[in-house]
């Protein structure tokens, strides 16, 4: 399941607005989904709870202290029922209605819509994306959409989250820069998890300050000039050499990385368009374009998970950072 996408009867567990994702799976929707139709559609629509947990010995079953697993209800009784996670007493279960009701508030008036949403490994993880009605506009008419990635996990691993998760039109990157970078809101699993939603909900207008940020993030990168010594010098810190001196496939593997995102740097989608090419903004998308479709693609059978989640989106998180520093450093 190279996608890791849930697969149920046949059917994959997400649904989709227009036009279909890079692995043409799931439930397209030809209208904006409300919560309810998205949970529906996605094959959201079910609920997980916190069981003992027992260990067997001697024909015996002895309960394991201050720890629970995490199931599905919907699967409680059938033979493909997995515990998602163990967790301990103070962790509260948030449900998949509970952690969209996050977006309602911006879909309800208007401000976002539902884009896609789904099921990754047996429901270990969920997510759902909201796309912003305006757009950023970096250089002449190179349009970057706006959009939010929620995420909520039942594995015990991770906290809610929504992301900042800019889409490049030209070349479809996911510039999802938010891991380490401060642009990440949490919600943490306790008791009082829903009051904290709401809490949440009152800083979405960090949402419109933060892509004005990132907006003029964007158009900065484009104003600076990359040359040979630059283009070293960024890709370097992007991917870097290993540590160790010795490792000689750690240190060949970092210079293919740094080779083909200097091919897409030169000729990425968009990236020899005027005013874009040679410049910061283009060797940035050089990195992400070959991680969105070429590096990840090739070599992580689980893309989805690592573009949004893994090693993809921290290796575009650490070139947002990067080009951000070296932005500011190379305009003086």
């Amino acid at each position: 399941m190279a996608h890791n996408l849930e697969i149920v009867n046949g059917e994959a567990s997400m649904f989709y607005v227009n036009e279909p994702p890079w692995h043409k799976l799931g439930t397209k929707l030809n209208r904006p989904a409300t919560a309810e139709e998205a949970l529906h559609a996605a094959k959201l629509d079910w609920e997980v709870a916190k069981v003992p947990l027992y260990a067997a010995g001697n024909a015996r079953l002895f309960p394991v202290q201050g720890k629970f697993g995490i199931v599905r209800k919907d699967k409680w009784s059938s033979d493909d029922c997995t515990v998602l996670g163990v967790v301990g007493e103070q962790y509260t279960p948030l449900q998949n209605r509970e952690a969209f009701t996050f977006f309602d508030p911006i879909v309800g008036e208007g401000a976002a819509i539902y884009h896609t949403a789904g099921v990754l490994g047996a429901g270990e993880r969920i997510w759902i994306l909201a796309k912003l009605p305006d757009s950023i506009t970096v250089k002449n008419g190179d349009i970057t959409d706006k959009f939010l990635l929620l995420s909520n996990s039942h594995d015990g691993e991770s906290a809610v989250q929504v992301k900042f998760t800019p889409i490049r039109v030209v070349c479809e990157n996911t510039l999802t820069m938010a891991l380490g970078e401060g642009r990440t809101i949490r919600v943490t699993h306790t008791k009082n998890v829903q009051q904290r939603l709401k809490e949440a909900q009152d800083l979405l207008g960090i949402i419109r300050t933060e892509f004005a940020e990132i907006e003029k993030d964007f158009s900065a990168m484009a104003q600076v000039q990359m040359d040979d010594d630059r283009l070293g010098v960024y890709f370097g810190l992007v991917f870097p050499d290993p540590a160790d001196p010795d490792d000689r496939r750690g240190a060949e593997r970092a210079a293919k990385h740094r080779s083909w995102a200097g091919r897409f740097f030169a000729n990425g989608k968009g990236n020899r368009d005027h005013g874009v090419e040679g410049t910061l903004w283009a060797a940035y998308n050089g990195v992400t374009e070959y991680i969105d479709h070429r590096e990840t693609q090739q070599s992580d059978e689980r893309r989805l998970n690592s573009l949004w989640f893994g090693n993809g989106y921290s290796i575009k998180a650490r070139a947002f950072r990067v080009a951000r520093e070296k932005m500011r450093a190379w305009q003086n």
